[in-house]
């Protein structure tokens, strides 16, 4: 492309000019005017992509496989004994609780990618998880089902080797239905209980549909897996009820598959402990009981997102706020079919998944893989306080299913107007969830130049516009993934949460640990820390772990005169490298005052200056670890959370650093991450860093009603080290270059070679779709489509056990 000089000679001579009169119109009037005449804008429409290869081999399994697994599943032939209708199943039935693709070995996955037109993709399986609860003793087991699709040739063989243990406890069991607990419950909620709650609280929960309160649970729920323990909270059957808890617990025992069997331990009542439920009855009934203000079930609207009652205006807030537009059309290609994303050089297959939601994998720049896979592996949130609830809760999302949370994007929200969604399709025990918006993927101007300088020798002065490609995914557990691609070979990972604190209940004795929030309620101190596994290809599959810092030295230099008053001695930094050569070192917290990096490079590949080729790792906001080692809830279930990142050697039999059971085994996790260190050389050998953000979060007024993304937000960057010969944003055709007038003469306007990319060309953007959001479509384990239920039937299944509606 030719480049194109421009010379404005005055300030009038821009202003002759529509482009450039637009800019400075005062008047909404003067604005139309200006738009007479100007074609339509292109629709923005993602063109086709070209995958490297024709077949994404970690794509999500379709509905009709996961239809045609359970079918098969359940043929009389396989021996499992299994309950079809899982909604109305009880513990003690065997049922499917997971269906779901199982990555391809790596070797095989490059052998393929390598040459996808004379070799063969590697054999499809799936991960199929199946409770056992009719067995004796009950179990839970993991099996590799393939190949696929469904032959003569497919087998069904237990998936061990990815796990520390061989058993599965039964105890550590995921969430099918909420039957066991309407079980337990019909029995506890007495007549008496409930006009103790009246008098004590001014509501009451009887099992009814008209209940106005409702527990949740803390976590984890066991120690080892010989039992099954948990604590419930109390809150207000009411809109934001995270936000309105009480000063009422109970601790029950709900080991094994029979709720008649299961115990209430204790029960709290403003830091008083009872025995049972009769025993607080009996306290209540005999006026021993010291009342405190419950929460003010006629004020809450403070704890949802409707408009505040008697708030201020802002000034022109009434108007829409800014909108990109892409006046040349979108400039990244989508393959809809193949979930496949390139733009500017990049390239990436996407996946989906129940645990974590949304993964990348094939990473490439300018045609070089340089990560297999990136992915998130764990989300751990531990509290503390001074009651039941927050004293004992350490979460791991994964448990949960932070993918099977995710609900279709809001557009012109949560992504920008332009943005293209993307579906996944992920099965829970109950359905199969179609999502239609489940990622977004847009560009967009980061509104600061990614190089520039001022300066007056020719081809000195000019500037690269700073665009970015993000894909976003937001899971209802309040976590916004984004992986954002910059021109220079940069890749920015962040997670942004907002959403509900788990509140406690307020009184003086919480003050340290946290804050005041509302009369009654309070946001307890706790950590948010997510691991995100990074598996490395830079120039091939041999890479090496180098650590740089830098030192304080005093030198001495012969060019300096002793006499001086400068003397002959210098202190100054320096640069210090060495590899981290076994696994026994690769265990990393960032170096203090941040003096320094880890980077994961090619000794044998280097760059025209004799570098080895590799990409740096830095900490970006947050960059913290969790601050907890020791606690019990916590003892070996989440080891990768006490360093800010760690390195190891790839293996299949590796594939995460934790597993949704992880949570309620802290004592022998089903992955224990510190058995990945076993001494093994990582020396040019096929390496993983498994890398941390997270958040303390010291919660705050302003945390009401939810927190807020600018502020609960934590991030990596992953950064060319080396590995090109110099800059490759320089490439981009959206710069420009200035040159001084040719006459000398200051007064005149600089010409410009922008490389013809016309920045100043407008036209009539099209108009947004109408704002519209629905439930996703939902199948049932047949593959037949479900007529969607009521709203309050998706409010059960989105709480789950942390907010039980019991009626």
């Amino acid at each position: 492309m030719s480049a194109r000089y421009v010379l404005l000679k005055s300030a009038n001579d821009a202003l002759e000019k529509p482009a450039y009169r637009a800019r400075f119109a005062t008047t909404p009037n003067e604005i139309l005017s200006l738009s007479d005449g100007l074609q339509q804008c292109p629709i923005p429409f993602a063109q086709a992509a070209k995958p490297p290869a024709p077949i994404n081999i970690w794509a999500p399994l379709s509905i009709e496989e996961t239809t045609s697994i359970n079918q098969w599943l359940s043929d009389p032939a396989q021996g499992f004994n299994l309950t079809r209708n899982v909604e109305t199943s009880v513990l003690s039935d065997n049922v499917v609780f997971i269906i779901e693709v199982y990555p391809p070995k790596k070797a095989e996955a490059l052998a393929y990618l390598s040459a996808p037109e004379k070799i063969q993709p590697p054999s499809k399986h799936a991960r199929v998880t199946i409770h056992h609860g009719a067995s004796t003793p009950p179990e839970i087991k993991d099996y590799l089902v393939g190949p696929l699709p469904l032959g003569k040739d497919t087998t069904i063989t237990p998936l061990t080797d990815i796990y520390h243990r061989d058993d599965i406890p039964f105890n550590a069991y995921g969430l099918t239905n909420m039957n066991f607990l309407f079980a337990f419950f019909k029995l506890a909620l007495t007549d008496d209980l409930a006009a103790a709650c009246e008098d004590l609280f001014g509501a009451s929960a009887r099992g009814l549909p008209s209940d106005t309160l409702i527990p949740g649970v803390s976590g984890p729920f066991s120690f080892d897996g010989t039992f099954r323990r948990v604590w419930l909270s109390w809150k207000l059957n009411v809109p934001g009820s995270w936000l309105l808890p009480l000063n009422f617990f109970w601790d029950v025992d709900m080991s094994g598959t029979d709720p008649n069997k299961w115990k209430i331990l204790k029960v709290v009542y403003d830091h008083h402990v009872f025995d049972d439920l009769d025993a607080f009855i009996n306290a209540w009934k005999d006026g021993k009981l010291v009342r405190r203000n419950p929460p003010n079930a006629k004020d809450t609207r403070w704890a949802t997102r409707l408009h505040p009652d008697g708030s201020e205006a802002r000034d022109l807030d009434h108007l829409p706020g800014p909108r990109q537009v892409s006046f040349g059309g979108l400039r990244f290609r989508v393959d809809r079919e193949l979930q496949y994303v390139s733009w500017m050089g990049w390239g990436m297959y996407l996946s989906f998944d129940r645990d974590m939601g949304l993964s990348l994998w094939d990473i490439r720049l300018k045609g070089e893989r340089i990560i297999y896979q990136l992915a998130p592996q764990e989300a751990l949130s531990q509290y503390a306080g001074n009651d039941p609830m927050q004293a004992t809760t350490a979460w791991l999302d994964r448990y949960w299913g932070m993918g099977g949370a995710v609900r279709d994007l809001l557009p012109n929200y949560d992504c920008p107007a332009e943005a293209v969604f993307l579906p996944a399709t992920i099965r829970t025990p109950l359905e199969t969830v179609k999502l239609s918006r489940a990622i977004c993927v847009f560009e967009h101007d980061s509104g600061k130049p990614i190089t520039r300088h001022t300066g007056y020798e020719k081809g000195e002065f000019g500037a690269v516009k700073g665009y970015q490609l993000v894909i976003r995914s937001i899971s209802t557990i309040d976590k916004s993934f984004d992986y954002t691609f910059a021109l220079d070979g940069s890749l920015e990972v962040r997670v942004s949460a907002s959403g509900y604190l788990q509140a406690g209940y307020w009184e003086p004795t919480q003050d340290p640990y946290g804050s005041r929030i509302r009369d009654t309620t309070m946001g307890n101190l706790h950590d948010h820390s997510i691991n995100f596994k990074v598996d490395f290809d830079i120039a091939g599959t041999s890479n090496s772990l180098l650590s740089t810092k830098t030192v304080i030295e005093e030198v001495e230099f012969p060019w300096l005169d002793p006499e001086d008053i400068w003397g002959n001695i210098t202190i100054q930094q320096k640069i210090v490298k060495e590899y981290i050569t076994t696994e026994d070192e690769s265990k990393l917290w960032w170096p203090k005052n941040f003096q320094g990096m880890y980077a994961v490079v090619n000794q044998e590949r280097k760059n025209k200056w004799g570098y080895p080729r590799g990409y740096a790792i830095h900490p970006g906001s947050s960059p913290i670890h969790n601050t907890v080692v020791g606690s019990k809830r916590m003892l070996n279930n989440a080891n990768w959370a006490r360093y800010n990142m760690a390195v190891t050697k790839r293996k299949d039999k590796e594939p995460s650093s934790s597993s949704m059971w992880n949570m309620n085994l802290p004592s022998k996790p089903m992955v224990d991450f510190h058995k990945f260190f076993d001494g093994e050389s990582l020396v040019q050998e096929d390496l993983v860093a498994w890398i941390n953000v997270g958040t303390h979060h010291l919660p705050q007024a302003e945390d009401s009603p939810n927190t807020k993304t600018n502020v609960a937000t934590s991030s990596f960057l992953l950064t060319p080290l080396n590995y090109f010969d110099s800059d490759i944003s320089m490439d981009s055709l959206n710069a420009i270059v200035l040159e001084a007038p040719a006459n000398g003469d200051m007064r005149e306007f600089w010409g410009f070679d922008d490389n013809s990319v016309e920045q100043d060309s407008v036209c009539m953007p099209s108009r947004p779709s109408p704002f519209q959001w629905k439930m996703p479509d939902t199948f049932d384990l047949d593959g037949n489509k479900r007529v969607h239920g009521t709203v309050e039937d998706a409010r059960k299944k989105s709480g789950l056990i942390q907010r039980i509606k019991l009626g």
